[in-house]
């Protein structure tokens, strides 16, 4: 099992999502709580960002109360996402390809969940390494 479907990691998943008027600190609190990395922010069903530590990190450099800060203001929007139906090298890739560590999962519009780097099993994380080395030596 070196390439699973998306749709079959995130199968039983409860992404953390979060309104866009949500604040920084509650969404801090939210992701401890579930000891996650990022949420979701949506609003009517719709994805409109991704929250993540880095994104706290940077909103608490930048001198922001958290708990006045709102998501919508300090969030990554309209991040990059991918289809259930995808394999877990596609996300790897992805993920490697834009420099982040999560990717939401979205079908025909829908969250469905959200995918990180620990997700992936060894073998999966073999081979995109095994990828990256073969273009290294190509170019």
């Amino acid at each position: 099992m070196t390439n699973r479907c998306l749709g079959y990691i995130v199968k039983d998943q409860e992404p953390l999502m979060q309104p866009p008027g949500g604040t920084v600190q509650d969404a801090c609190r939210a992701m401890w709580k579930r000891r996650v990395g990022a949420v979701l922010v949506a609003q009517n069903g719709r994805l409109m960002g991704i929250f993540t530590g880095r994104d706290a990190v940077r909103t608490l450099a930048e001198g922001r109360d958290p708990a006045h800060t709102f998501l919508v203001d300090v969030m990554t929007s309209n991040p990059d996402i991918i289809a259930p139906e995808l394999t877990a090298i596609d996300a790897l890739r992805a993920m490697s390809d834009g420099g982040y560590r999560h990717l939401p999962v979205v079908d025909a519009g829908k969250v469905v969940g959200i995918v990180s780097r620990g997700d992936f099993k060894g073998l999966e994380l073999d081979r995109l390494e095994e990828e990256e080395c073969l273009w290294e030596r190509i170019c």
